[in-house]
This record gives C-alpha cells, sequence and structure tokens, in this order.
C-alpha cells in the first residue's frame, strides 16, 4: 500500500498523486472501490488521501493501471 491523494476524475481516468511526488493516471478502479468511493461524481473526495494498493497490467507494449483498494486516512 502506497499513500496517495486523488486528484481527479476526467474523462475515465482518475489520477492520484503520490507521497514521493509522483502523478499516475489510473484507467481503471476495481467496482468494489467504485461502490465505496463515487470518485467520478463526489467532488469531497478530491485531495483526500488514502492508502492506495494497485495493479499494473502490460498488454504488448501497454501498460494499464488498475486501483485494487482504498483507505481513506483518518486526519
Amino acid at each position: 500500500m502506497r499513500i496517495a491523494t486523488f486528484k481527479s476524475y476526467k474523462k475515465g481516468y482518475y489520477t492520484f498523486w503520490f507521497e514521493n511526488g509522483e502523478e499516475l493516471v489510473f484507467e481503471d478502479v476495481h467496482p468494489r472501490v467504485l461502490k465505496q468511493y463515487d470518485l467520478k461524481n463526489n467532488t469531497e473526495l478530491i485531495d483526500q488521501e488514502f492508502r492506495l494498493t494497485f495493479v499494473e497490467d502490460v498488454d504488448g507494449d501497454d501498460v494499464y493501471y488498475r486501483v485494487e483498494s482504498l483507505k481513506p486516512i483518518a486526519v
């Protein structure tokens, strides 16, 4: 798990910024996560920190990232 801040959802892509300054754009989020957190529509989730787990899928030369789990970090 890595700590990441949710920054945006635009045109099917979910953007998170990680604690090391890295930005990663995810094309897919596990349906269980989307059921828990409405990342597409809930603007209150923007700038919220999460513990995030993801997987990397390679299809030929293309690499896809999928969010597998999100757990909010208590403030």
